[in-house]
């Protein structure tokens, strides 16, 4: 939506004035997040003016990225466009990066009780020195080559939002670029930063801090591969890197995530072999995307999934499910109780066979 709402301005006005309003809004609806009073103060207002400030952040982000792609795309020299516009992926990358080592910072210098009290807000109130710089940057910026151009000939549209979808061609431009380009890169993108974050946190146990600082790593490592990238797609075209990217992707995603779940808990990843989970039964479909499951077989699965344990899945006409060969209590598993409950029953059986979920 920020994309189709900004990218509208700067169709009209210019791509410089736009980059003004947007990292305003963005430097603004950051600091506002530190400081909102605290829910106890103001109830359910505190979680609303979140949402609030989350949306315009969304709102600012999107017409921040696609102007500057296209900024940057109408200054570069001809044949790197690639290369110059790949800076843009990796600033992204590098902004991620860079919050983590602000949080990281901000909670070395602090004691615990602190950030959990007030000490959280201080990242978000440093984004006010960031706007500061950013627009000093941003003012001393020239306007985009091209929109001069168009302007001075008079060929702006009229309609920038309407012309782009009825411009002969673009129907199916625009729509390979959403879902054949778009869609993809943000899947791999929120997956590799933010997915590997939680797991790594979550179901792999590892510390909070040290978690963050593995991702981080691997962030500031993958900048420079964007710039490979966007160079090489100066040489042999846009469409290569992106098929082989996303091949790629779909080979090494779950073993990835496999050596993640084996290295962040090596006391985890031991047990499973010492003692490995072995469920069978006659109706064991497991949906990882379905909010209730529909079969006790099904629920146990996705209990050990949530609790980062692998297993085998073995046919069986009745139901029943081993550590390390030794039968589970099935019967008093509790079934009817939420997710939360069931695990916890699940990981203390589990902890008497040598799991450690510390």
């Amino acid at each position: 939506m920020g994309g189709l709402i900004f990218g509208h301005f700067g169709d009209k006005l210019g791509r410089k004035y736009t980059f003004l309003v947007t990292v305003t809004l963005m430097g603004i609806a950051t600091a506002g997040v530190g400081l909102i009073p605290s829910a106890d103060s103001i109830g359910l207002f505190a979680p609303a003016i979140v949402l609030l400030l989350r949306i315009l952040q969304g709102l600012a982000l999107g017409g921040e990225y696609g102007g500057a792609a296209i900024y940057v795309a109408e200054h570069a020299p001809g044949g790197r466009r690639g290369y110059y516009t790949s800076y843009i992926q990796a600033s992204v990358v590098g902004g991620f990066v860079l919050s983590l080592i602000v949080v990281l910072s901000s909670k070395a210098l602090m004691a615990e009780e602190i950030w959990l009290t007030w000490g959280w807000r201080v990242p978000f109130l440093l984004s006010l020195a960031l706007l500061a710089i950013s627009l000093w940057m941003r003012l001393k910026l020239s306007e985009s080559p091209v929109f001069k151009a168009m302007k001075e000939q008079g060929e702006l549209a009229g309609n920038p939002f309407v012309e782009s979808f009825t411009y002969p061609g673009n129907k199916r431009r625009i729509f390979i670029a959403l879902f054949g380009i778009a869609a993809g890169l943000t899947v791999i993108w929120y997956t590799a930063m933010f997915s590997s974050l939680g797991f790594l946190k979550s179901a792999a146990r590892m510390d909070d801090t040290l978690a963050e600082i593995v991702v981080g790593i691997g962030g500031a490592i993958g900048m420079v591969f964007y710039l490979i990238a966007g160079a090489w797609s100066d040489r042999v075209g846009r469409k290569k890197p992106i098929v082989i990217g996303y091949a790629l992707t779909l080979l090494l995603m779950f073993p990835a995530f496999w050596l993640m779940g084996s290295f962040a808990n090596s006391e985890l990843a031991a047990a499973a072999q010492r003692n490995p989970v072995v469920v069978a039964g006659p109706d064991c479909n497991y949906s990882p995307f379905a909010s209730e499951q529909s079969s006790q077989c099904a629920k146990l699965l996705s209990d050990l999934a949530a609790s980062g344990i692998s297993y085998d899945l073995a046919e069986s006409s009745t139901f029943t499910a081993t550590v390390g060969g030794a039968q589970m209590a099935l019967g008093s598993y509790p079934w009817a109780e939420k997710a939360a409950k069931r695990i916890k029953v699940l990981q203390a059986d589990l902890s008497t066979h040598g799991y450690d979920f510390g």
